[in-house]
């Protein structure tokens, strides 16, 4: 992905004058609000439907499958502070989620029971930190990194029976861009979402690869 992002970065950065920053928009305008949407395409290959019923065995047997997953996608919003031309820093809250049915079948593969919206959800807190290593007048390339706390919860328990568990998150976008308009902006980031508490409790792994956003200074 990288190999197809860096030239279009290239040919983006080519075309724009080498003109000196916009004083108004980078000096004076100090602060920054962003919302924004990213992708669950890590989810999407990890939990998908069952691609094998079990059907061969006697009516008596039981299985229990999870189907029809549904994605939230990732919600986030973030503020910044820009201390100066190239470091900025901030808080980013970021919410996504799934949910599925639990189905049950019996050997013949007929379903008997089917329980709907079974789900789980991750909180991320977080504050941020931004190095902007590329600008112009309304271009601008940065490198972005935030660690905080992940809460995972919803109709999952652990074995403990604890519906909610809290562990370290870290997001890291080794390459994030802006396109500017005075005070207004929107921004694509390349990276990842990570949290899990030990082996076993991954809550996030490499989770929002993609996102998009847009925001205000003043």
């Amino acid at each position: 992905m990288l190999a197809i992002l860096l030239p279009i970065l290239l040919c983006i950065i080519s075309a724009v004058p080498a003109e000196a920053e916009n004083p108004i928009v980078r000096d004076s305008l100090r602060n920054e609000i962003r919302i924004g949407w990213g992708d669950q395409l890590f989810e999407h290959l990890i939990w998908q439907s069952p691609q094998y019923i079990i059907s061969n065995m006697p009516e008596s047997y039981v299985e229990h499958y999870n189907e029809r997953y549904r994605y939230t996608q990732h919600w986030f919003a973030e503020y910044q502070w820009r201390v100066n031309k190239w470091f900025g820093v901030g808080a980013m809250v970021d919410i996504s989620g799934c949910l599925w049915d639990e189905v049950t079948r019996n050997g013949t593969g007929k379903e008997s029971d089917r329980i709907m919206n079974k789900s789980f959800w991750n909180l991320a807190v977080m504050p941020t930190f931004r190095f902007t290593w590329f600008n112009r007048e309304h271009i601008s390339l940065y490198s972005s990194i935030g660690a905080g706390i992940g809460i995972n919860g919803g109709t999952e328990t652990d074995y403990l029976g604890r519906h909610t568990l809290c562990a370290v998150a870290v997001d890291i976008a080794p390459i994030g861009i802006t396109a500017e308009w005075d005070r207004w902006f929107i921004s694509g980031e390349l990276g990842g979402l990570y949290s899990m508490k030990n082996t076993v409790s991954i809550f996030m792994l490499n989770s929002r690869i993609l996102s998009i956003g847009a925001g205000v200074r003043f």
